[in-house]
């Protein structure tokens, strides 16, 4: 069934159709385990697999380079999608399409046709640049040092989500000097552990735990010639999580349907002799819904600023490139609050639509809101809610990078 057709709305382009119907038999294979993943703490290797093999990490390249041409509001589309399958999933490769955003808009010749071509061929990327140490803000204490003649990184990350089931780690660090060093590292290279010891209480199958660095050596064609992410990237990242979390939405929005469509037993006080035709449980689950919808139109046009960001940065005009990138970061920002107390809302009246068995571990209705206040735990909304009011009053320009660490 489409999307038009399932009531969601039309996909942002007129092949969109054709292009999700080669991954739905995929993410419907994925939704069929995830209750049971999330259960059992079953991190989704095979599930990544999939999507490799079905060549959905290669969206955003070029048919000529191994991919599908994706627009930005297309693969967008296509996250709300895997979102509704399984929300970790989604996680688990947003460093692998940010890597690939990295690529398309590197300023170097030599270092987009390396990466587009490894992409292509199936190589996945993690992340490895957040830390939980000392380090300052603005900072990192992993550190790339030169010992006879090689550079060689020593140092710890968290939140490497995705890197267990990647090919390389996406690595922020500095030089002894200070400066930022940016490098791709094997995840096989001697001196790499990554650990599993992620205990949050949502999105639990990310693999958003530990990796060490020790003595790594780096092969120097792999360290970015230019560190700065492309100029688009902050409000990139955060959009993931709110494709993600109108894909949680809707897939809420869906089991509470059913459940409800199938459900025989009623209350002597409720309106009618089956809770399908009840009218404050349908109320209810048109709620869901509607927060759903919302949530997943705001997402998506949301997306189309991103794409006349990334268009500026390819036509090569440097100050339309900025100003778009900035109003990117303004529309996200905006949509941040908005959709995050949407999905909440949504994830948590779900349960007035069913009875007390609805709690019950083995339906796994619990995750979506432990998946949905995980989500909306990154980067604090409140802060995104200032950063809109003082655009709005002074014109201030929102950050262009976010950085966490000690005063």
């Amino acid at each position: 069934m489409s999307q038009t057709e399932a009531g969601w709305g039309a996909g942002p382009s007129t092949r969109y159709e054709a292009l999700a119907e080669r991954f739905r038999p995929v993410f419907a294979e994925i939704r069929a385990t995830a209750v049971e993943r999330d259960r059992t703490r079953t991190l989704p290797h095979a599930e990544i697999g999939w999507l490799r093999e079905a060549n959905f990490t290669t969206l955003r390249l070029a048919p000529e380079e191994g991919g599908h041409g994706a627009s930005l509001p297309e693969l967008f589309a296509l996250l709300i999608e895997l979102s509704s399958a399984d929300s970790n999933v989604t996680n688990a490769l947003r460093a692998h399409f940010g890597f690939t955003e990295d690529a398309l808009c590197s300023s170097s010749p030599e270092w987009r046709a390396a990466w587009i071509k490894r992409i292509g061929a199936g190589a996945t990327i993690g992340s490895g640049v957040s830390e939980t140490g000392p380090a300052k803000v603005g900072a990192f204490d992993t550190v790339v040092r030169h010992r006879d003649g090689k550079p060689v990184v020593d140092g710890r990350k968290f939140y490497t989500t995705g890197s267990l089931f990647a090919d390389y780690i996406h690595l922020a660090a500095e030089d002894e000097a200070g400066e930022a060093v940016t490098a791709a590292v094997p995840v096989r290279a001697p001196g790499v552990t990554i650990v599993d010891d992620w205990d949050g209480f949502g999105q639990a199958l990310t693999a958003s735990g530990t990796a060490t660095f020790q003595g790594v050596v780096l092969d120097p064609d792999l360290i970015k010639p230019d560190p700065p992410r492309f100029p688009y990237a902050m409000a990139y990242f955060q959009l993931v999580h709110i494709a993600t979390l109108a894909g949680i939405g809707r897939a809420a929005a869906e089991d509470v349907t059913r459940l409800v469509a199938a459900r025989t037993r009623v209350y002597s006080h409720g309106n009618a002799g089956r809770t399908a035709d009840d009218p404050q449980i349908q109320a209810v689950v048109g709620r869901v819904r509607g927060n759903a919808y919302a949530a997943g139109a705001i997402a998506l046009k949301a997306a189309e600023s991103l794409q006349r960001a990334y268009d500026a940065h390819q036509a090569g005009d440097g100050p339309a490139a900025d100003r778009a990138a900035t109003l990117a970061d303004v529309e996200v920002n905006q949509a941040v609050s908005v959709v995050s107390d949407l999905v909440l809302q949504a994830t948590t009246s779900l349960f007035d639509a069913l009875g007390a068995s609805a709690v019950k571990a083995g339906l796994g209705l619990d995750r979506y809101w432990r998946n949905a206040r995980t989500i909306a735990s990154h980067n604090p909304r409140i802060y995104r809610d200032r950063i809109v009011g003082a655009f709005a009053i002074t014109g201030a320009t929102p950050p262009r990078q976010y950085r966490v660490g000690t005063a």
